[in-house]
């Protein structure tokens, strides 16, 4: 099968996944010449090589590089491997700038992450012809203005554009591949179950025990039949994934490519944190979570949010014997104030943690509902005085960054907002 399309019936929804190739480490060797032909990653501490590969260019790759794992042992299958300390608010900006090429050929653009977006070109073809010469337009812009290479995966809907990028348009020398739902019998069918898109080692496993080796397998099973197989596995609670698994094998999917998807309305707000070192003891704890009720109830107010509903957590560093609980606690009433959630944790983690080190902490607002209108309470609390502060020392935080006002706790050993000011997503800006 070739790896474009011919002759497309122009009624049909035409829609692309673009996929930045190896995209921070491309980013890192288009802005420095001197990388050109050497292997590149984008890691975590090269100083202390520490921490582990988030993205490894062509060249590091044929070496067996990979991303996730540890620098020492990308050093062991490559000890000339150049290593680049990332930076987030760099990535960010790139990637933005590929957005506003794609929003030249449509202005239905939806951002997947930060490489990946899907681009609905089925009103476009009219100016730009057929979506294999859309594809390679795209391909080209980015190139020219980025350096950076794309692989775009074409289908009818996201699933099956997904799916094409995945599997196929990363795989071919065009970087562009076309999965026509009417040819799903020769082409994704025929792949094993792992490839699936939702698919990952567990459930494969469990697919590979209910003798569903291929996704044509899974897709040829009539939808009750899944839906009982998986609901012994699983309970009753299974139909709804189920279904969501049998449609994407069958290529089934009506969503739409929004650029609004990020504006809905949450049900949360919260942050999770991965500590530097593991955290032994109670005070010490307390320092980082009032930070993070701060950042969470700075959020909420941001967006004109309250919440009833608070939640926190605790992880350990090894994940081959976890430990750790998530809990949550409703409120008397609705809030957005720092010290009643804060309080509110602390009563969780007194009742709920055993004392074991912490490596990973986090804690949520939920139930949100409109700040606009809230329950006074019954006893003088100063809560208004209380919003007022807090809004205020917001507008300075914004104006003049998250260190401008910090608590006395947050430059204790134990605090992290000044070590977090510094990043992204919990890598360096």
């Amino acid at each position: 099968m070739t790896d474009v399309c011919k002759g497309t019936a122009l009624s049909k929804r035409i829609v692309f996944l673009a996929d930045c190739q190896s995209f921070y480490a491309s980013v890192e060797k288009a802005s420095r010449p001197d990388l050109d032909n050497k292997p590149v990653v984008v890691a975590g501490d090269p100083e202390r090589r520490s921490g582990i590969i988030l993205a490894a260019c062509p060249i590091a790759k044929s070496y067996g590089v990979t991303t996730a794992e540890s620098i020492r042992e990308s050093l062991a299958k490559c000890p000339q491997l150049e290593i680049i300390k990332p930076r987030m608010q760099y990535y960010i900006d790139v990637s933005l700038q590929i957005t506003h090429i794609y929003e030249r050929f449509s202005d239905l653009v939806e951002p997947y992450s930060i490489d990946e977006q899907f681009i609905d070109v089925t009103g476009s073809r009219a100016l730009y012809g057929e979506p294999e010469q859309i594809a390679k337009a795209i391909q080209e812009q980015v190139w020219n203005e980025t350096r950076i290479r794309t692989r775009v995966g074409i289908g009818e809907n996201k699933i099956l554009a997904k799916t094409a990028c995945d599997n196929y348009a990363k795989k071919v020398p065009s970087g562009i591949f076309y999965l026509h739902k009417d040819k799903l019998e020769d082409t994704l069918w025929q792949l094993p179950i792992d490839k699936m898109f939702m698919v990952g080692s567990r459930m494969t496993q469990h697919f590979n025990l209910l003798g569903i080796t291929t996704i044509g397998e899974l897709a040829n099973t009539p939808l009750d039949k899944v839906k009982e197989m998986l609901g012994r596995k699983f309970g009753k609670n299974s139909d709804i994934n189920a279904e969501v698994l049998w449609r994407i094998a069958n290529g089934h999917d009506d969503s739409p490519v929004s650029p609004y998807t990020f504006n809905t309305q949450q049900k949360g707000i919260g942050h999770m944190m991965t500590l530097p070192v593991d955290y032994r003891n109670l005070e010490d704890l307390k320092v980082v979570l009032l930070e993070l009720s701060e950042l969470v109830c700075q959020r909420c107010r941001s967006k004109g949010l309250m919440g009833q509903v608070v939640a926190a957590g605790c992880q350990g560093a090894d994940f081959d014997r976890p430990t750790g609980f998530y809990r949550q606690m409703k409120l008397a009433y609705t809030t957005n104030l720092t010290g009643e959630v804060y309080e509110a944790v602390c009563r969780l983690f007194e009742k709920h943690w055993n004392g074991m080190p912490v490596r990973k902490v986090g804690v949520t607002l939920s139930d949100l509902t409109s700040d606009d209108v809230y329950q006074m309470s019954m006893f003088p609390d100063d809560r208004e005085r209380k919003m007022v502060l807090e809004r205020t020392a917001d507008e300075i935080k914004t104006k003049f960054g998250n260190t401008a006002l910090m608590r006395a706790s947050s430059v204790t050993p134990a605090g992290q907002a000044q070590r977090r000011s510094k990043m992204i997503g919990g890598h360096y800006k």
